[in-house]
């Protein structure tokens, strides 16, 4: 059963760098005050309260957890420790800077109950990282998932595609190499320009050009199904509209409050465009939980069929795949999968 996550948000606390794209008080929308323990466990009590029988984990999100004093992570972790002891709480799970991890690091969060741990990768260039300003290398990332795989945690690497000197190729390789180092799920965030930052007077100034949201869907599309293929969750893409992002904040970029969604609803689209031919009438089944992707954000996705003079109707089937589309049209009925069916060329981003 998947757990309720009760957030909370540390801000740019314990960060050493302020890197280029960075907004961590607006994109997390919160002060730069750590909660209290008596705060965490009000919070911890609401949430219980609705979560039914199902688990809850706390999540330490923004910052860099590692990077606080010793004295304040403790002072975050503390009020947890009765409610794992007790079963209340499943897990913990914290985000922090790869250059901030190392054996003992681990090994303290270990034995305060974190067992996730997700790290600020966002890209696998030294160049891109250079430009910038992460403080930090390709190395050290390597180092740091192995480091947090060796004590036996969950590490997620969030990446950030469109970054400065990134291309659709660093891109690919970054997310192909934090698989192959053992990330057990991943993020993804297409830069965004935000107001006040270092990205944000570069692009003022004509010295960035950010991926525009359908470049940036286009290359989501391929790192989604590139990691679908090795059957790595990507568990998020695109910033939440809930952490202080609005038409005033984000200046440019690959945004929109449901990316994931529309990524995915294009991904089948893609689909239906190359197995349904213009002019036929189809039925579409889907897993259940796909159906909204499937018509489409404001039922784009019939609408653009419609263009095509081709009309589908979707229908849940719980017997596919999350993957998978049915096709009967009146000639045939044939199964087709996002992950071997269609393919996405970097050329095409």
């Amino acid at each position: 059963m998947k757990p309720v996550t009760v957030p909370f948000f540390i801000s740019h606390q314990g960060c050493p760098h302020t890197c280029v794209f960075c907004d961590q008080r607006t994109i997390s929308g919160a002060s730069g005050s750590l909660p209290s323990g008596e705060q965490i466990r009000t919070r911890i009590d609401l949430w219980r309260s609705t979560a039914g029988n199902r688990p809850l984990e706390v999540a330490f999100f923004g910052g860099t957890f590692t990077a606080l004093p010793e004295e304040m992570q403790a002072d975050l972790l503390e009020p947890l420790q009765p409610l794992l002891r007790d079963g209340v709480l499943s897990t913990v799970r914290i985000s922090t800077r790869p250059d901030c991890i190392d054996d003992d690091r681990v090994a303290w969060l270990a034995e305060r109950g974190v067992r996730i741990i997700e790290l600020g990768v966002q890209s696998m260039a030294d160049t891109v990282l250079a430009a910038s300003g992460r403080g930090h290398c390709a190395a050290d990332s390597l180092n740091a998932i192995r480091c947090i795989k060796n004590f036996g945690l969950t590490v997620g690497a969030q990446l950030m595609p469109g970054l400065p000197n990134d291309t659709p190729e660093t891109s690919l390789a970054s997310l192909e190499q934090v698989i192959l180092a053992g990330a057990d799920f991943l993020r993804i965030y297409p830069t965004v320009v935000l107001k006040g930052t270092e990205l944000a007077r570069r692009y003022t100034a004509g010295e960035f050009v950010p991926l525009s949201l359908d470049r940036g869907v286009s290359l989501c599309k391929l790192l989604l199904q590139r990691a679908m293929q090795t059957g790595v969750p990507v568990i998020r893409i695109g910033l939440q509209a809930d952490q202080g992002l609005s038409g005033e904040t984000v200046l440019a970029g690959c945004w929109h409050p449901a990316l994931g969604q529309m990524v995915r609803s294009r991904m089948y689209a893609d689909l239906v465009d190359h197995f349904v031919a213009s002019g036929a009438c189809a039925t579409v089944y889907c897993h259940p939980a796909r159906i909204s992707d499937v018509i489409g954000m404001g039922r784009s996705n019939l609408l653009r069929q419609a263009e095509r003079g081709v009309r589908i109707e979707a229908v849940p089937d719980a017997s596919l795949k999350r993957e998978e589309l049915k096709v009967l049209t009146e000639n045939t009925c044939t199964i087709y999968s996002i992950l071997k069916d269609i393919t996405y060329s970097i050329h095409e981003v």
